[in-house]
């Protein structure tokens, strides 16, 4: 629990970290798009207290399919608008100073021109400057200015790559890359698993598909860790998770709530009886071979314990003279009894009690009696009294 600033006491929420190998479950579509719907996801577990994704170089400068495709068009596009033969039904507009251009081509060339050389000043003024006068400076003209930002990512090509870790960091993804070697990935994701199992996390979203991290997800699982992978398919390392969710349908929104709930685990059920107290009498089964043996069970409650008792018939003597204590029942006091029936109850009570403290060493319990405490409320169940 912890205490809101109106001085309201809540519930703690939820930690949630989320994991992302780049290497084995890259992006099929825009970085950004896919790095928020995965931080929308998260949040339904808890707070997000951190996204990171680990790659080796190759993942950030291999161009996907949909890029080369949508680069081709865009080209093929530009060569249409430049000869005449196509035309755009609105003008292009520049996003930073609001200048309207005829054709795609003849707005890069604005930008570049304008825009970008404007930009390389200011960086060369940046560079110059040192100390507090520069973080000032930065912060105003160079990190301050999203409208360039926005342009550039529509209008100019990086030279490597398709700008993957720069719009995961737009994102709010910690990406790190590490070295040229095998595995190196999945060790950087393992160290990190490790952390965030002895950092107090609740909730630890995998992004991949690789069944070398089946060994964590047992052991996260063991640290009573919320397990959730994402992937394409449930393979090993699906299983061996809580939640498994499909890497598509993360990308495309379309993860319902109940593909998110815990499979193999259902709360406890406990019926609330007539007089208000909890039970699971309903839950236990008896076989029909306990049946036989007992002439009549009668539940009865006393207070708040509920009790087997026989039938009140008293054969006292059995077939073979001895006395017979098979049918002795409990008898217990009500407060819903009058004055008279309160008497008839004590008086019979203690009788009983007498006769079963002579002979208690005669008898024999061939069924167990089981306490159930549940609540703060106790219910004893008692399965039988056979006959001597």
């Amino acid at each position: 629990m912890v205490r809101g600033d109106n001085g309201v006491w809540t519930a703690k929420p939820k930690r949630v970290v989320v994991l992302w190998d780049l290497d084995n479950k890259p992006p099929r579509g825009p970085p950004y798009s896919a790095a928020m719907a995965l931080r929308r996801i998260a949040s339904r577990f808890g707070d997000v207290v951190d996204v990171s994704a680990y790659a080796n170089r190759h993942a950030f400068v291999h161009l996907p399919n949909w890029v080369v495709e949508h680069r081709r068009e865009r080209r093929e596009l530009d060569r249409l608008e430049r000869k005449g033969l196509a035309a755009p039904s609105e003008p292009y507009v520049c996003s930073v100073c609001g200048r309207k251009c005829r054709t795609h081509p003849d707005l890069k060339k604005h930008f570049k021109q304008l825009h970008e050389r404007e930009r390389q000043k200011k960086l060369s003024r940046m560079r110059s400057l040192k100390g507090k006068k520069r973080q000032k400076y930065k912060e105003r003209f160079i990190s301050g200015n999203h409208k360039y930002d926005e342009a550039a990512r529509e209008l100019l090509t990086p030279r490597v790559g398709y700008g993957l870790a720069s719009e995961l960091r737009r994102a709010g993804v910690f990406v790190k890359t590490v070295e040229d070697k095998p595995q190196a990935a999945d060790a950087a994701l393992k160290r990190q698993m490790q952390h965030s199992m002895t950092s107090g996390v609740d909730w630890l979203l995998l992004v991949s598909d690789d069944s070398d991290f089946s060994d964590m997800l047992r052991r996260a699982r063991e640290s009573d860790l919320g397990t959730v992978v994402i992937g394409d398919g449930r393979r090993a390392l699906g299983r061996e998770a809580d939640i498994w969710v499909p890497w598509s349908g993360v990308e495309s929104g379309e993860i319902s709530d109940d593909m998110l709930k815990i499979e193999g685990r259902e709360e406890e059920a406990f019926v609330r009886d007539e007089g208000g107290f909890f039970t699971t009498a309903d839950f236990v089964e008896t076989d029909d071979d306990e049946e036989s043996d007992v002439d009549e069970i009668v539940v009865e409650r006393f207070g708040r314990v509920r009790i087997s008792a026989f039938s009140e018939d008293e054969g006292w003597a059995g077939e073979d003279g001895e006395r017979d204590y098979s049918t002795i029942h409990a008898v217990g006091l009500d407060d819903d009894d009058d004055e008279s029936e309160e008497d008839d109850d004590r008086t019979q009570g203690a009788h009983y009690q007498l006769s079963l403290s002579g002979y208690c060493s005669q008898m024999r319990l061939r069924r167990d009696l089981f306490l159930v405490v549940e609540s703060g409320y106790s219910s004893v169940f008692s399965a039988g009294l056979c006959r001597l």
